[in-house]
């Protein structure tokens, strides 16, 4: 499973990098295929208006003057004349083609398309004859518009028809390719959300294998754990009730009394295990009850303290009681309670090296009563102190085996004071010690 991880976590970070380089390289495509169609669009739009405006170019293009009275094969005094050719500017004002170009655009699917236009006058130079407002600004910004030049021809047949030259009609679209992206608004929203929940995903597939991961390896350390915790007891009973057989054991009553003890001891110690274990289960599923009876916490504490002597004898250390509450009457469980402060008292002995001091501190508040375990110990990283209350969780302690446990104490203990409607808080340094600190609201036989 170790190696294996690895290699699923890898594969499908390259499958979500392949994912997203694809995307990529699909959004490239698509704004490309864009401008080509919306260029296309616009040309399309661009040749109906021409082809509109052309219909009535030619007409009124000629005039014929007045003629004598009588008749003759070839007059004389016969004229004519071709009066100025009509251009676009005489028959429509700038506001019909504007509305002409509109109407064209909305009927290609370009409703919201900004643009700029100018006709120009029928010559060689593109000399300009008409001109939407903006025009001028905008067709100085020749990096981001797009300009189309489209030929307004006279119809075929009229008489004028190849004689003169064409006016243009240019359109200028500006700001193009912002243009063109607002365009894939919606498929670019469709690709970002699908993309999002490729990554969320993603992300949540690599968060379950992580928990599973840990899970597996919790299940592990538990097993072990457990399988120590069970086997030194049980070898301990085996080796004694090997040596009650023994007869000089037998006839000697202070030696059988002793060996009767050590099976009574280790028998308790393993019915502890289970209990842990039991309490456990029931707090995870949260089918414990809590007898709330009023405490004096201070004998608690200094019943507990008693409990430790030896155990403090062994580190050379001691417990200071620093009971600063004028009323330690507390409505609490008295068992629940009782376990949480021991199992406190009891990480601070084991997670501490010679010369340990264990301060007990007591005060109340108008609504709380607040208990501190400080310590002298070994102290506890960062990343322990945000997990030590997690199930199953045990603090390392580098290639120190001395500290057993199956990692239950601490989430028994945030477990009975969130029941109490508590709080806890930690507060730790590495390598000079920890604190505790216990509020348990007064007012919680009301609650």
């Amino acid at each position: 499973m170790k190696r294996v991880f690895p290699i699923i976590i890898v594969l499908i970070s390259l499958s979500l990098i392949g994912i997203i380089l694809i995307q990529i390289n699909w959004f490239k495509n698509q704004l490309l295929i864009q401008q080509e169609r919306f260029i296309d669009r616009v040309d399309k739009a661009g040749l109906d208006v021409a082809e509109d405006l052309s219909k009535h170019v030619m007409s009124g293009g000629m005039k014929f003057g007045a003629r004598r009275p009588g008749f003759q094969l070839l007059p004389n005094d016969l004229s004519f004349s071709i009066s100025r050719m009509p251009t676009i500017s005489d028959r429509y004002t700038i506001g019909d083609i504007q509305s002409k170009l509109v109407k064209a655009f909305n009927k290609e699917g370009l409703e919201n398309l900004r643009f700029e236009f100018a006709v120009t006058s029928n010559s060689d130079d593109f000399v300009l004859e008409m001109q939407s407002e903006h025009f001028d600004k905008e067709s100085a910004d020749t990096t981001h518009f797009r300009r189309r030049v489209i030929p307004i021809i006279p119809e075929s047949g009229s008489n004028f028809d190849g004689l003169l030259a064409n006016e243009h009609l240019f359109i200028i679209i500006p700001d193009f390719k912002s243009q063109v992206w607002q365009s894939l608004t919606w498929m670019i929203v469709f690709s970002v959300l699908f993309t999002v929940i490729i990554i969320a995903a993603f992300y949540i597939t690599v968060r379950t294998m992580l928990n599973q991961k840990k899970m597996s390896e919790i299940k592990s350390d538990f097993i072990n754990n457990m399988t120590h915790e069970f086997k030194t007891p049980l070898a301990t009973i085996s080796l004694a009730v090997d040596a009650l057989k023994n007869d000089k054991v037998i006839n000697d009553k202070a030696k059988w009394q002793y060996f009767n003890n050590i099976i009574k001891d280790e028998n308790k110690r393993m019915n502890k295990h289970v209990e842990t274990i039991l309490q456990a289960a029931l707090m995870e599923k949260q089918e414990f009850r809590l007898n709330l009876v009023p405490v004096h916490i201070h004998e608690i504490l200094a019943q507990i303290a008693d409990n430790y002597q030896l155990q403090l004898q062994e580190k050379n250390g001691k417990i200071e009681l620093l009971l600063n509450a004028a009323n330690d009457t507390v409505t609490v469980d008295e068992v629940h309670f009782t376990n949480i402060l021991s199992n406190l008292i009891d990480n601070a002995i084991k997670y501490s090296k010679e010369n340990l001091v264990v301060k007990l501190v007591t005060h109340r508040t108008a609504k709380h009563f607040i208990i501190q375990v400080q310590d002298n110990g070994i102290g506890m990283s960062k990343e322990t102190v945000k997990r030590i209350f997690e199930k199953f969780y045990r603090a390392h302690t580098g290639n120190i085996h001395n500290v057993k446990g199956f990692g239950l104490g601490m989430s028994y203990v945030k477990s009975v004071i969130d029941a109490h409607k508590g709080k806890i808080r930690v507060e730790s340094t590495l390598g000079k010690g920890s604190i505790f600190t216990i509020e348990v609201p007064l007012n919680l036989a009301e609650a």
